[in-house]
């Protein structure tokens, strides 16, 4: 089992909830006031019978026109078209907006054709009924007309190698998953474990919609992390964009 980060960039979110592209080389903190500052990357994670993506980034382009999160695959030594399941932790905006890919020209369409895309039933329902602009319906939509979905409730397995856990707490049809193949295991905690930070420093974050459970799931994962020796996927982390986590006195570091 390969991992690889495909990191999409740096952006800024303020209330408008917009992601505004951030270079510290050449932009400055002080002039985004009220600010959140994140890290977005997807991940690609080799199986024996499968090459799966980890939730889909801002479905960005680059000056030439390129999804930035197809370029990154090819980097990565792949074709989109070789994708064979998208697994999505949730559907706010930072982690679906590559399901698809928009062009200058207003064509649109489907970033993976060829893959399964794995969503939790309830996740997927909010994402068409909320009135919350973290949830862009218009995607949706033309993935429901064009996409092979796979719609999931509850705790399951795909198979043999992916195992997938309700959650809630960051949204409330959040879900994780866990691959499984050999010794290895590869846990994709989504937004409940969306950086090294979170779980080190352990905090109640505000942005997230139960954020004392999403606490509490954050300790309980980590504690499975270090017994079970998984390697983490942290979608925005920035000090870090994989570890393995210890358990120490008082909480946990990541190696």
């Amino acid at each position: 089992m390969q991992v690889h980060t495909l990191y999409e960039g740096t952006y800024s979110v303020d209330a408008s909830k917009k992601f505004v592209p951030f270079d510290p080389a050449i932009h400055h903190f002080k002039d985004r006031p009220a600010s959140l500052f994140i890290n977005v990357q997807p991940f690609l994670v080799e199986l024996k019978n499968d090459l799966v993506l980890f939730d889909t980034g801002l479905g960005f382009s680059d000056d030439h026109g390129e999804l930035i999160l197809h370029k990154n695959i090819r980097n990565a030594g792949f074709d989109p078209t070789d994708v064979t399941k998208v697994l999505m932790s949730h559907l706010h905006y930072d982690h679906s907006g590559g399901m698809i890919h928009k062009h200058e020209n207003g064509k649109v369409e489907l970033s993976f054709p060829d893959a399964e895309y794995v969503i939790n039933r309830g996740e997927w329902e909010t994402a068409f009924s909320s009135t919350s602009s973290s949830y862009h319906p218009d995607i949706f939509d033309f993935v429901q007309r064009n996409a092979q979905l796979k719609f999931v409730e509850g705790d399951g397995a795909l198979d043999d190698a992916i195992t997938y856990e309700f959650t809630g707490a960051h949204c409330p049809n959040h879900q994780v998953f866990l691959l499984t193949e050999g010794k290895q295991k590869v846990f994709f905690g989504g937004d409940v474990l969306p950086e090294p930070e979170e779980l080190v420093k352990n905090f109640i974050a505000k942005y997230d919609f139960d954020g004392r459970k999403a606490m509490e799931l954050r300790k309980e994962f980590g504690k499975r992390a270090a017994a079970e020796n998984w390697e983490c996927l942290f979608y925005h982390g920035k000090s870090a964009a994989t570890g393995f986590v210890d358990e120490v006195e008082g909480g946990f570091k990541i190696r």
